[in-house]
């Protein structure tokens, strides 16, 4: 099983992945999209790197806010997929 990360190391790895937030028990970020189908276009990107990484995140998707959520729940909070995770998401929004 995949090890729950500490909260200085959550806080640390908080400190280099811009917009996101949280602690040891879940992070988050929020995106707002030009448009709609932008937000919709984000998300099936993100579906796609989770689908391959076997990781998948809590996405809530409010018109052009889409929000996801990473915990990995079979470890019971963050650990280092949540993070690998988070980067990749980054990327994706830019």
């Amino acid at each position: 099983m995949t090890a729950v990360l500490g909260s200085d190391e959550v806080a640390t790895a908080l400190a280099h992945l811009s917009g996101w937030a949280g602690d040891v028990e879940g992070i988050e970020r929020s995106v707002t999209a030009e448009t709609f189908l932008d937000g919709i276009r984000l998300v099936a990107e993100v579906a796609h790197v989770a689908e391959q990484a076997d990781h998948h995140p809590d996405i809530d998707i409010r018109w052009r806010t889409v929000t996801f959520r990473l915990s990995t729940h079979s470890a019971g909070g963050v650990t280092g997929k949540d993070i690998a995770l988070a980067r990749q998401i980054n990327e994706l929004i830019g």
